[in-house]
């Protein structure tokens, strides 16, 4: 069996359950319906992307780091934004113009996203999945706020942050302006991903987290710069 599809010590418990639930779909549809609502400030177009990626990276990461099985992350990210790009095309969003750039920005972001929590499962055996949830906490507040005041935060932030990367990618499909523009984002997933894995299966040797910090820096750095 792979080293990436042993459980964690303490399993698939019931609060971890939950917050997957709340944060990876609850949340994520209830923000849909309001941006959905004809008071809404923003068009549904433009709030759909970020609330996808928000809600793929709950689900995906929180899943598998809470039963420390990747594929178990990667289902749950995938069957979460089927579910959440359905609600939102009940509601008002036009019809995908770029269905490619969407399907593969949505399945590397589930890699990346469901990679890093099977590392937190491994890493922190039984309370990886605490790790996660204050991961996608703090990036979806990040995320959120640049959606709300587009000019509260500085480029470079989000730059560094792959809820971000994942918006980006999602959002070019949204608009779209095609996998051309979304190129960067999707290398910074899929690169940050592939260096996660490493980690993870050399576990626990260290010296793969120099690879996985060198590569997320380079990668930020990337997306900075085609920004």
């Amino acid at each position: 069996m792979s080293s990436l599809s042993k459980p964690a010590p303490l399993g698939w418990s019931a609060p971890a359950w939950a917050c997957v639930v709340l944060i990876g779909i609850v949340a994520p549809a209830a923000a849909i319906l309001l941006v959905s609502h004809e008071a809404s400030p923003l068009p549904v177009a433009s709030g759909v992307g970020p609330i996808i990626a928000i809600g793929l990276m709950g689900s995906g990461m929180i899943a598998a780091a809470a039963t420390g099985r990747f594929a178990i992350g990667v289902f749950l990210a995938l069957a979460t934004v089927v579910a959440l790009l359905l609600l939102a095309q009940t509601v008002g969003l036009p019809q995908l113009p770029n269905l490619l750039t969407f399907g593969l920005a949505v399945f590397v972001a589930s890699i990346s996203f469901a990679a890093r929590g099977a590392l937190f499962a491994k890493s922190t055996p039984g309370k990886g999945w605490w790790i996660a949830v204050f991961v996608v906490a703090g990036e979806a507040a990040i995320v959120l706020t640049a959606l709300a005041q587009p000019d509260a935060l500085p480029d470079w932030l989000l730059a560094l942050l792959p809820a971000q990367w994942a918006n980006m990618a999602i959002q070019a499909a949204f608009t779209g302006i095609g996998m051309f523009a979304a190129w960067a984002a999707l290398l910074a997933l899929g690169g940050t991903g592939a260096a996660t894995l490493l980690v993870a299966r050399l576990w626990p040797s260290r010296w793969p987290y120099l690879v996985m910090f060198t590569t997320w820096l380079g990668m930020s750095a990337l997306v900075y710069y085609q920004s």
